[in-house]
C-alpha cells in the first residue's frame, strides 16, 4: 500500500499485507494451515454451531504458510464427510468475518476437505486439474491441518466458488448465483435437477437451491421453464457449451455425485450476456467412488464393471428416473448430441489415450506420500495409498483403481457411435493482417468430411458468441468452389476476434480448437505505445472525486487518443516497474478519445474498475503495458499533494505537470493557470482546514493574517517545498490571507473561511 503523508501530523503509515512467493494452490507444494482457538471445547463448540444448520462460526486465528490471519470465521462443512466428534472432520474458514479487507493471496475463504471417501488421496485434486483443462473449475491442492500447534491431517484444500471466482472466469460477480444444493438429499427424488415439478411459486424451490446473490429467484425460474417447456430457444437461457462440458467431465471420469446421480453438488451462474453458466462444484468422489445412482437404467446402484461401460447417453437413449432436463432436453439435439461427444472425445484423448492424468497422478502420489502416512487420523492405510490409484481398495464400498478405471473406460467410448468418424479441421486463417473496427475479415480452413461448418466469434471477452456459417462456395475468400476449403466473412467491431470453428457430418461433429469455448483462436492487432496513454491521476486524493463506498481513493485515468476503437484486452496497470503485469485491466472497447478510470485503491471486492494496489504519495511509477510485458505508456512521478493531479497538458499529448483534476474528461488549458502560482491554497473557500503548498526551495515561515495585516496564527517554518496543512476550526468565518515570508520576498494569497 501506499504510505499516506500528513505534514504537521507526521508519518502515517498503512499496514502491509503479506504475500507468500507460491501460489496458495500451486500443486507442486503442500500448504500449511494453522487454526488457533481460546476456547478449549472448541470442536465441542463447532459441532454444535454446524448442528445448528445456520452457518455460524466460531472465531480464531489462522497462519497460512507462517503468514497470520486474525480474526477469521471457522465452521465445519460438508454432509457425509462430516460426523460429530470425528477428528478430523472438514473446515470452512472464513478469513474476513471480523475484518472485511482481509484476504490470503486475493482470497477470503479457505475450504478444506478430510478425505473420507478416496483411499488415493488424488480423486478430487486430479477430478479439478482436469476439468480445469476444459471450463471454469476450482482450482485444487493440499494442506497439512493443525488445531492448536496438534496435527489433525493432511486436507484437500479447494477454491471456494466465490465473487473472485466469478469476476475471474465471468467478467462479472453481480449476478443471480444458485447452487444445486437440496437441504435433505432424497435418494429417489428430484433434487436440484431443474425440473419443473415443484410449480411456478420460488418458495417451493428454497429447499432445493442456495441462493448465492441477492436476486434471481426469478431469472431460475426461468431458466427451469425453458429447460422443460421451450428447448428449442434453450440457448437464450444456458451456455449450452458449459452445460455440455460439465455433462463429459462426469461421464468420462464416473462423477455422479453431481447432476447426474442426486442433482446436486454444482453452481449456476447467470452472466451479463443473460445465460446461466454451470459450475463444478465437490469432487471428493470422482472416479466412480460414488455408484449410488445414475437417476437412469441405474437409478438403485452400479458396479465398477457397469461404470466402465456407462452409456454417455444415457439420459437420451434410455430413460430418466428422475428428470434431468439440462441433460435429456439438450440431447435431443442432434447436434449437441456430437458436440457434446467431441467434448467428451477431447477429454478421453488428452488425458486418458495420453495418460496426461496419470502421470500428474503419480507426481501427486509422490508429493502427498510422506505427509498421509503422517497423518494419523486418515480413514485408509498406507497401503490402501499406494495400491488405489491402480488397485480397487475395499471399504464402505469398493473403490474403483483410478487407472484400472479410466483406461478400461476409454477403450469402451472408443467403440461408442459418433465418438469417432469426425470431420478434420484445418489450422484456420485470416485476412488482413491488420484488423480494424468496421474493416472485413475473412477467416478460412480447410475442412475435410464435413456436411456443415460455422464460425462462433465475439468482438470482447466475456461476450457471448455469435454464430456464422462457412461455405465452400468460392465466394468467401475460400479459393474454388467444394475444393474442402470454408469461409466466412464479417464486418470487425474492434480491433480483437475470438472465435473457434466447428463442424459435423451425420455421424459426429469436431471443434477447432479442440477445448473450445474454453479456449479459442484469437486475432488481435494490438496498439502501439502512445494510442492508449496515461493521461491524469492522484497519488493523494484531496476530496474532488470519492469512490463508491465514499472514500477520497487513488485515480488513474487513461485516455484512447488514437482514430480507431481500442480493446483493453491483454493490457495490466502497475505500481511496480519491476512486475509491469501485476493487475489486468477490465475489459472494455474505448472509443477515439474515450476516458477509462481505475480506482487504485487496493479495493478489488468493490468491482472490476477498482485495482488490488494503492499509489505511493512520496514518489512512484505507473506502468501500462501487455501481458508479454510490452509498456504502452509509463510515467515517473515526483511527491504528490492534494491540491492538484498530476497530467497530460496538452491533453492527452503533453508532458506531465500539475492540473486543477479532471476525473474522466479533458485537461484543459484555461485550468491550468493556478497551477503556475507560487503560492496556492486549497479549498477555497476552505471550511476545517487548509492546504498550503509553496514553490521554494529556499527556508521560509508561513502564518495566517486578517486581511488588515493582523496575525492569526503563528509563523510555521519550513525549509523546502512541502504540503502544508492548517486547522482551521478555531477560526472564525471571513476572509484571511496566507502569508509567505523568505529573506528576500513576502508573497500573499487570500482565501475565505466558510463555516
Amino acid at each position: 500500500m501506499r504510505q499516506a503523508i500528513l505534514f504537521l501530523l507526521g508519518l502515517v503509515f498503512a499496514p502491509v499485507p503479506l504475500y507468500a512467493q507460491v501460489p496458495f494452490y500451486d500443486l507442486g507444494s503442500v500448504r500449511e494451515i494453522r487454526l488457533y482457538f481460546s476456547e478449549p471445547e472448541w470442536r465441542a463448540r463447532l459441532d454444535s454451531l454446524y448442528l445448528l444448520g445456520d452457518n455460524q462460526r466460531l472465531i480464531g486465528d489462522v497462519r497460512i504458510d507462517g503468514t497470520l490471519l486474525p480474526g477469521v470465521g471457522v465452521r465445519f462443512k460438508g454432509y457425509s464427510s462430516y460426523s460429530a466428534g470425528r477428528v478430523k472432520n472438514p473446515f470452512n474458514i472464513d478469513l474476513n468475518t471480523v475484518d472485511p479487507e482481509q484476504h490470503y493471496q486475493g482470497y477470503k475463504k479457505v475450504k478444506l476437505s478430510n478425505v473420507t471417501s478416496d483411499p488415493s488421496f488424488l480423486r478430487e485434486t486430479l477430478a479439478y486439474a482436469i476439468a480445469r483443462e476444459y471450463m471454469p473449475a476450482s482450482a485444487a491442492n493440499y494442506a497439512n491441518v493443525y488445531v492448536n500447534d496438534t496435527l489433525l491431517g493432511l486436507y484437500t484444500n479447494v477454491e471456494d466458488v466465490s465473487k473472485e471466482f466469478l469476476r475471474t472466469h465471468f467478467g462479472s460477480s453481480d449476478q443471480a448465483f444458485v447452487k444445486g444444493n437440496p437441504t435433505t438429499v432424497s435418494l429417489t427424488g428430484d433434487n436440484a435437477n431443474l425440473s419443473d415439478a415443484p410449480g411456478v411459486d420460488s418458495a417451493a424451490y428454497a429447499d432445493l437451491y442456495s441462493m448465492e446473490s441477492e436476486h434471481g429467484w426469478g431469472e431460475l425460474l426461468q431458466l427451469i421453464n425453458v429447460l422443460n417447456n421451450g428447448s428449442d430457444t434453450v440457448a437464450t437461457v444456458l451456455n449450452v457449451d458449459r452445460a455440455l462440458w460439465m455433462h463429459a467431465f462426469n461421464y468420462a471420469v464416473i462423477n455422479f455425485d453431481s447432476y447426474v446421480g442426486y442433482a446436486q453438488n454444482y453452481y449456476l451462474y447467470r452472466d451479463d450476456n443473460g445465460a446461466w453458466n454451470p459450475v463444478l462444484w465437490d469432487l471428493n468422489m470422482a472416479f466412480a467412488s460414488f455408484r449410488l445412482s445414475d437417476a437412469s437404467l441405474y437409478w438403485n446402484g452400479f458396479n465398477i464393471a457397469q461404470a466402465i461401460t456407462m452409456d454417455p447417453l444415457m439420459h437420451f437413449n434410455s430413460v430418466s428416473v428422475s428428470p434431468r432436463p439440462m441433460m435429456r432436453n439438450l440431447f435431443q439435439r442432434p447436434m449437441y448430441r456430437r458436440m457434446y461427444l467431441a467434448h467428451l472425445r477431447t477429454i478421453i484423448q488428452e488425458q486418458i489415450v495420453e495418460q496426461r492424468y496419470s502421470t500428474l497422478a503419480n507426481e501427486l502420489l509422490d508429493l502427498i506420500t510422506p505427509h498421509v502416512q503422517a497423518d494419523t487420523n486418515k480413514f485408509f492405510s498406507d497401503a490402501d495409498l499406494l495400491n488405489n490409484l491402480h488397485q480397487t481398495v475395499s471399504g464402505i464400498t469398493d473403490y474403483p483403481g483410478i487407472t484400472q478405471l479410466m483406461d478400461q473406460r476409454a477403450a469402451f467410448l472408443a467403440t461408442y457411435p459418433g465418438f469417432s468418424g469426425q470431420p478434420v479441421l484445418g489450422d484456420p486463417a485470416f485476412a488482413p493482417a491488420a484488423i480494424s473496427v468496421g474493416s472485413e475479415v475473412t477467416i478460412t480452413a480447410l475442412i475435410t468430411n464435413a456436411d456443415s461448418a460455422f464460425i462462433a466469434y465475439r468482438s470482447a471477452p466475456y461476450a457471448a458468441f455469435r454464430n456464422m456459417a462457412m461455405v465452400d462456395d468460392g465466394a468467401h475468400g475460400d479459393g474454388a468452389a467444394n475444393d474442402d476449403v470454408y469461409g466466412v466473412r464479417f464486418v470487425a467491431e474492434s480491433d480483437l476476434v475470438q472465435y473457434y470453428l466447428y463442424a459435423e457430418n451425420a455421424t459426429a461433429g469436431s471443434f477447432s480448437p479442440a477445448r473450445a469455448a474454453h479456449e479459442f483462436h484469437s486475432i488481435q492487432t494490438r496498439m502501439a505505445p502512445g494510442d492508449v496513454v496515461i493521461n491524469e491521476f492522484m497519488a493523494v486524493n484531496g476530496g474532488v472525486v470519492r469512490n463508491e463506498v465514499g472514500e477520497a481513493a487513488d485515480w488513474i485515468e487513461l485516455h484512447n487518443r488514437s482514430g480507431r476503437t481500442l480493446s483493453t484486452v491483454g493490457l495490466h496497470l502497475s505500481d511496480d516497474p519491476q512486475d509491469p503485469t501485476r493487475w489486468e485491466l477490465p475489459v472494455r472497447t474505448l472509443e477515439p478519445g474515450a476516458y477509462l478510470v481505475i480506482w487504485a485503491d487496493d479495493h478489488a471486492s468493490l468491482g472490476e474498475l477498482h485495482a488490488d494496489f494503492r499509489l505511493e504519495a512520496n514518489a512512484g511509477t505507473i506502468t501500462l503495458a501487455y501481458d508479454d510485458t510490452t509498456v504502452i505508456d509509463q510515467v515517473n512521478y515526483s511527491v504528490q499533494y492534494p491540491i492538484y493531479s498530476t497530467g497530460r497538458y496538452p491533453n492527452g499529448t503533453g508532458a506531465f505537470r500539475e492540473l486543477p483534476p479532471s476525473f474522466n474528461a479533458m485537461n484543459r488549458m484555461e485550468a491550468t493557470r493556478e497551477m503556475d502560482r507560487y503560492l496556492m491554497v486549497y479549498p477555497n473557500p476552505a471550511t476545517t482546514e487548509l492546504y498550503v503548498i509553496v514553490h521554494e526551495d529556499a527556508p521560509f515561515e508561513v502564518q495566517v493574517i486578517r486581511s488588515d495585516g493582523r496575525i492569526i496564527t503563528p509563523a510555521v517554518e519550513r525549509t523546502t517545498r512541502e504540503l502544508i496543512r492548517i486547522d482551521t476550526r478555531t477560526l472564525a468565518a471571513g476572509h484571511y490571507v496566507v502569508q509567505v515570508r523568505t529573506n528576500e520576498k513576502i508573497a500573499h494569497q487570500p482565501f475565505v473561511l466558510i463555516q
